[in-house]
């Protein structure tokens, strides 16, 4: 067993999520229409501190569907085949503890972003009617995790295919294992174990290189439509 601190999200770590997506204070909003919001953050520090990592996030109020259905169609690997028109293959690795897991994405990107792979720990809590999911990519012995380029026209078409998703979840889990939810139910889980510190944090600047040299004009584009 490693000495290093766990590599698993704390109570703290939960806290300060949940602090920066209530937060407004040095956040640009983009988008603000028909109840969604996509918001960029602005760096306090520039020059040579400026954070390698760009932040986005993105809110839309839901009426029709329950905080809880839609915490299941997150999860329900299953059903984001369905749904997710950006994945082109997804898995689950092994399973850290009773709330979270490590699992593999391959995402179809925008143009000209080339397709990015990439290896997340994912992290779950409910407290009464609050539900979050804390995801991050992190190193794995097998594979190499990749951080990837989101624009806001991308994340506005996703947020509007989890909204339906989670319209039509119910009917479709009615005739797909109904009662599998292990996500819920941790001894549900067929997952192997694995001790979390067999993986370490993807930082910034081990990231692989980006071509972003049409990026500019891709944004500039999406902006301008």
């Amino acid at each position: 067993m490693s000495g290093r601190p766990s590599i698993l999200p704390t109570e703290d770590a939960f806290a300060d999520f949940k602090k920066q997506c209530l937060a407004t204070e040095n956040w640009l909003n983009k988008y603000d229409n028909n109840g969604m919001q996509v918001w960029i953050e602005v760096p306090e520090n520039r020059g040579n501190n400026s954070p390698k990592v760009h932040k986005i996030k993105c809110k839309m109020t839901i009426e029709d569907v329950s905080a809880a259905t839609m915490y299941d169609v997150i999860h329900d690997g299953q059903y984001r085949k369905n749904w997710d028109p950006n994945m082109l293959e997804s898995f689950d690795i092994a399973r850290l503890s009773d709330n979270a897991d490590v699992g593999y994405y391959s995402w179809l990107c925008p143009k000209p972003i080339k397709n990015r792979d990439v290896v997340t720990l994912r992290s779950w809590r409910v407290m009464d009617d609050e539900y979050i999911i804390i995801n991050f990519s992190v190193k794995h012995p097998d594979r190499t995790a990749v951080l990837s380029f989101i624009f806001h026209k991308l994340t506005q078409k996703v947020m509007k295919c989890v909204h339906k998703a989670g319209q039509n979840y119910s009917a479709w889990k009615q005739q797909n294992s109904p009662d599998l939810k292990p996500w819920l139910y941790p001894e549900q889980s067929n997952l192997p174990m694995m001790d979390p510190a067999d993986l370490s944090i993807q930082r910034a600047d081990s990231l692989q290189n980006v071509d972003e040299s049409s990026k500019k004009d891709a944004l500039e584009s999406e902006d301008s439509s």
